[in-house]
C-alpha cells in the first residue's frame, strides 16, 4: 500500500470556461471498487489521507479538490461556486475513473454534494456517508461561517496560520500538535512575499453570502429521493447538523443509520482510528 497518492487532474467545464480539477488517488488504479471522498467548504482532498490509507486495501480512494480549493483551478465567475457545478465536475471525474458505481463520503459541503448526487435518477452512488451535514442547514450556522469565510488575513509565518486555524476550527475537537500542523498544511500556501495565506479562493464567499440575512437551507426533497444505504455522522456539539434533523433522517428517505461523536462539533476530521473504523465498518458491511 502506497504511502503517498497519485496526483492527477481532469478538465471540468462551466458556462464561463474550462477548469482543472485536481484529485489524489490511492490504492490499485485497476480496482473497480471506488470510494469518492469530498471535503468541506474551505478544505482540500488531502484531509482524507489517513482514511484513504486505511481503506486502500479494499478501495481505489479518490479525493478531489473542488474548484477554487487546493490544487484545482479557481473559477472565473464566483457565482459558479455552487452545488450544480460540483456535481457536474464529479460526473466528469467518474467518467475518467471508468467505473459504474461509487461509494461516497462527504464532509459538510461534501455531504451536501453527495446528497444532491445520490438523489439523481440513475445515480452511481451505492453507499453514502454524510459527515456533519444533512437536509436542513440552520441559518445560524451559516452566519457563523460567514464571519470568517474569505476574511482571513495574511500570516507572517506558518505558526501564525496554525494558531488562527486552531481558533476557527476548534469545533473539530481534540487533535495533537502534529495533527493541527497537518490540518493547517492542507489548506495554506506561502506567497511570493513569504507571508502565508489560505489556499482557497476568497470568492467562494460570494454565492455563500448572496442571500442576506442567511436563511435555513432546506434540502429535504433531495434527501427523500435517496435510496442507497446511508450513514450520518454528527458531532455532539454541532451547530450545523441538529439532533432533531438526524432523528428525522432516520425516519424518512433512506432511513439513515446515525452515529453521534461526543466532544466534537462541526466537523469530525475522520483522522482518528475510531472515526475511520465507523466509516470502514459501514462501507464494508
Amino acid at each position: 500500500m502506497a504511502d503517498e497518492p497519485r496526483l492527477r487532474h481532469v478538465t471540468g467545464a462551466t458556462a464561463s470556461g474550462l477548469h482543472r480539477l485536481a484529485y489524489a488517488e490511492w490504492g490499485d488504479p485497476r480496482n473497480p471498487e471506488v470510494l469518492v471522498c469530498v471535503h468541506s467548504l474551505t478544505r482540500t482532498g488531502r484531509d482524507f489521507d489517513r482514511l484513504a490509507r486505511a481503506l486502500a486495501d479494499r478501495y481505489r480512494v479518490v479525493c478531489p479538490d473542488m474548484p477554487g480549493r487546493g490544487a484545482s483551478d479557481r473559477l472565473a465567475q464566483p457565482m459558479e461556486y455552487q452545488i450544480p457545478t460540483y456535481v457536474g465536475d464529479i460526473v466528469t471525474l467518474i467518467a475518467r475513473l471508468d467505473v459504474e458505481r461509487v461509494d461516497w463520503l462527504g464532509t459538510s459541503m461534501g455531504a451536501l454534494i453527495g446528497m444532491a448526487f445520490a438523489s439523481l435518477e440513475g445515480t452511481p452512488v451505492r453507499r453514502l456517508v454524510l459527515n456533519e451535514a444533512g437536509p436542513l442547514v440552520p441559518a445560524a450556522a451559516l452566519e457563523r461561517i460567514s464571519t470568517y469565510l474569505g476574511k482571513a488575513p495574511p500570516f507572517a509565518d506558518f505558526e501564525a496560520a496554525e494558531r488562527y486555524l486552531r481558533r476557527v476550527a476548534a469545533p473539530f475537537g481534540p487533535h495533537s500538535d502534529d495533527e493541527w500542523a497537518l490540518l493547517t498544511r492542507n489548506v495554506v500556501r506561502q506567497r511570493p512575499d513569504r507571508q502565508w495565506e489560505f489556499s482557497y479562493d476568497p470568492a467562494i464567499a460570494v454565492p455563500f453570502n448572496a442571500t442576506q440575512p442567511h436563511q435555513d437551507v432546506d434540502l429535504w426533497p433531495l434527501y427523500d429521493r435517496i435510496r442507497c444505504p446511508t450513514l450520518v455522522i454528527r458531532g455532539a456539539e454541532s451547530d450545523l447538523l441538529q439532533r432533531e434533523t438526524v432523528a428525522e433522517m432516520q425516519r424518512r428517505g433512506p432511513r439513515a443509520r446515525a452515529v453521534e461523536l461526543p466532544g466534537i462539533g462541526h466537523a469530525p476530521t475522520l483522522m482518528h482510528a475510531d472515526q475511520i473504523a465507523l466509516v470502514r465498518d459501514f462501507l464494508l458491511a
